[in-house]
């Protein structure tokens, strides 16, 4: 019997404003984490829908992507459990919206606007490496069009 492996799809939202990023701080299996608002696909959603719920639930901000700078492939072992997991993670730009009066999502402590010196900086409390690695290709200027991610309907359950 064989074993199907089947990568985890993570999006991310890159959002600068005023040189400085928005980011979240989680407790993670492996303590407090920095990361962009980030998190899995769900059943019957898009990957665009899947970032702007995310952003929603992590930042209590609209967010509405306006490009696609890059997918990653990446595979992380926790040092704490030794867990070996691989993402497939889909990381978006777009306008930052209207604040919410609203609860963060479990497990998000705090949002902070951070300067690239300052995510550098802190390399050691990433979620992953692909945190830094999303905001360098964001700041060259990376970026596709989002017409390059198609959805089945049937993927949405329509």
């Amino acid at each position: 019997m064989s074993t199907i492996w089947k990568p985890s799809v993570t999006v991310a939202a890159i959002i600068e404003r005023d040189q400085r990023f928005l980011m979240i701080e989680e407790e993670t299996p492996d303590g407090v984490r920095i990361n962009q608002a980030a998190g899995h696909l769900d059943p019957h959603e898009s990957l665009i829908q899947a970032v702007i719920r995310e952003t929603l639930e992590e930042t209590a901000h609209d967010f509405t992507p306006t490009a696609l700078v890059g997918t990653y492939l990446s595979k992380f072992v926790s040092p704490v459990s030794s867990e070996e997991v691989t993402y497939l993670r889909f990381a978006f730009t777009g306008e930052l919206g209207q604040q919410h009066e609203q609860p963060l999502d479990t497990g998000i402590l705090r949002t902070l606007w951070m300067s690239y010196q300052e995510i550098v900086a802190c390399q050691e409390r990433h979620r992953s490496p692909l945190v830094l690695k999303c905001i360098d290709d964001y700041l060259r200027g990376q970026r596709a069009p989002l017409s390059l991610l198609f959805t089945h309907p049937s993927i949405l359950g329509s």
